[in-house]
């Protein structure tokens, strides 16, 4: 009987999981097909391009969504599991609520981890397939940022003309080898500024042990100076921010390359962020099916779902904005960005842990 009861609990659950899934991906499509076809709307491209790309990118946004669809589903499935009496019918047969609450949340963990090492891969590559297809299409190419094994590459607009800027990979604000070539609207070379270090912690770079050679004529003048400035559109945060889309990387990708990525200037704090956050997800997921058990097996009463739905809801904006401002603790440096990560799934896991006591004894 405890297997045939263990069972009925495993597909079901996976089945309303699935059903939440795929409601929260038809949403995602409506929404995202929108902005797709705002930004192919002045191409040529079919209507078919836009629908492939949302259809590429929307599992992506459903993985992240995932806590909140494990809250859904488990508050789902457990409410009509107690309006059908099957609930009562269970603890008759030696299922407490404890024992049917831990089942479902290590479904929930183990799903956890099958998203990370077998579905988050391919998202991820659809994600990269995603915005390599966009950036052909995006017209806005005037400023060019690039980080690779060569080291810092910029290109970006400038009064005269352009410039263009190479320097070892980015660590910290403080960059080394720094030569920037200034052209005109010619592509003819004005100079050539060669520093042996910059700080680019704001859009003013300060340059130290500078050698600047000007261009006239054919006829090139050098300047040896200790310090000069010049004034960018980037700042260290800003190449920061650009880098920072883990989307295009799975967690293994991650996991396995993590010093290799850190060398091609990849911020370590970020890289730690998001790798911390791959590993929460199993037991946020753990937690947010307990938060649901607590609610919908509080009594074995049938009640208004609709109010347990309107709790549960207001009880996903709390956890979002409690996720929102750990993170924001950890970018304002006042507590690292690994402990913000974990700070939400450690708290709403202790609250969680007292309410599971409590409908154990229901």
């Amino acid at each position: 009987m405890n297997k045939v009861l263990f069972n009925y609990l495993f597909t079901g659950y996976l089945k309303t999981v699935f059903k939440v899934i795929m409601i929260a991906y038809c949403f995602g499509l409506i929404l995202n097909l929108f902005e797709e076809i705002e930004f192919f709307k002045n191409s040529n491209s079919s209507i078919l391009i836009p629908m492939s790309l949302t259809a590429l990118y929307v599992p992506n946004i459903v993985i992240k969504l995932m806590p909140f669809i494990i809250f859904i589903s488990s508050m789902w499935f457990l409410l009509r599991l107690r309006d059908s009496s099957d609930l009562l019918s269970m603890k008759v047969f030696g299922f407490s609520n404890f024992k049917i609450f831990f089942i479902l949340a290590v479904i929930s963990f183990m799903f956890g981890w099958l998203i990370l090492f077998a579905i988050n891969p391919i998202t991820s590559t659809m994600v990269k397939y995603y915005e390599q297809t966009k950036s052909n299409f995006s017209r806005d190419i005037d400023h060019l940022i690039s980080v690779n094994k060569n080291g810092l590459w910029i290109k970006e607009n400038t009064d005269d003309g352009y410039r263009i800027i190479t320097a070892d990979a980015t660590k910290s604000n403080i960059i080394n080898n720094v030569i920037i070539f200034n052209l005109d609207k010619e592509n003819k070379l004005i100079s050539k500024i060669h520093s042996e270090e910059a700080d680019i912690s704001d859009n003013k770079w300060n340059l130290k042990d500078v050698i600047i050679h000007e261009f006239k004529e054919g006829i090139s003048d050098q300047i040896g100076l200790e310090k000069f400035s010049i004034v960018s559109k980037y700042n260290y945060h800003k190449i920061s921010v650009l880098f920072k889309n883990f989307d295009t990387m799975s967690f293994l990708e991650l996991l396995l390359n993590y010093n290799e990525l850190q060398k091609k200037g990849y911020n370590k704090s970020y890289l730690d962020q998001n790798l911390n956050s791959m590993l929460s997800m199993p037991f946020f997921l753990f937690i947010m099916t307990s938060l649901a058990s607590i609610l919908a097996m509080s009594t074995l009463k049938k009640s208004n779902n609709f109010v347990f739905m309107v709790v549960g809801l207001i009880a996903c904006v709390a956890v979002y904005y409690f996720k929102d401002l750990s993170l924001a603790l950890g970018q304002t440096n006042r507590i690292s960005l690994s402990l913000a990560v974990w700070i939400p799934v450690i708290a709403i896991g202790l609250f969680s842990s007292i309410g599971v006591l409590q409908i154990n004894e229901k």
